[in-house]
């Protein structure tokens, strides 16, 4: 049965509340490949003392683990914030199938710089649980700003 990209946001929301718990910027990731999660994590730059530990970066590492593999060809990944521009190139790198996020980072979202910073083949979905993934970004920033 092919869960849904709703399924699997839900799982990346989950790693986003893990961040969130954290006191990290609350952004959370899974890797798919033939519907199943190969990779997760959320971003842990404060806890790891690393401006690289993003959630992408984890989960990208943890399913190349997995498949004994750099390139990411049949997978997809899961990210309740549009990646930013390292994120993004790692994906490329990885040669990631699809990109599905949840909600924009009109900031540092690599979508800001260029799309075409992906790998031609990747496919790019967003929006998935946009109001969810947003709210969670939203409540750690108020949080911030007392």
């Amino acid at each position: 049965m092919q869960r849904s990209h709703e399924y699997f946001m839900k799982l990346a929301l989950k790693e986003a509340v893990y961040a969130f718990e954290e006191d990290e910027v609350p952004i959370g990731a899974v890797v798919v490949c033939k519907n199943q999660v190969i990779g997760k994590g959320y971003n842990q730059v404060e806890k790891l003392t690393d401006v690289t530990a993003h959630a992408e970066m984890i989960a990208i590492t943890a399913a190349s683990n997995y498949l004994g593999s750099k390139f990411l060809e049949e997978c997809e990944i899961y990210v309740t914030v549009e990646p930013c521009l390292m994120c993004a190139t790692a994906l490329r790198w990885a040669r990631i199938g699809k990109i599905i996020y949840g909600t924009g980072e009109p900031k540092t979202g690599f979508t800001t710089f260029q799309k075409t910073v992906l790998h031609p083949t990747t496919e790019i979905v967003g929006g998935v649980l946009e109001n969810e993934c947003a709210e969670l970004m939203r409540q750690f920033f108020k949080g911030k700003r007392l």
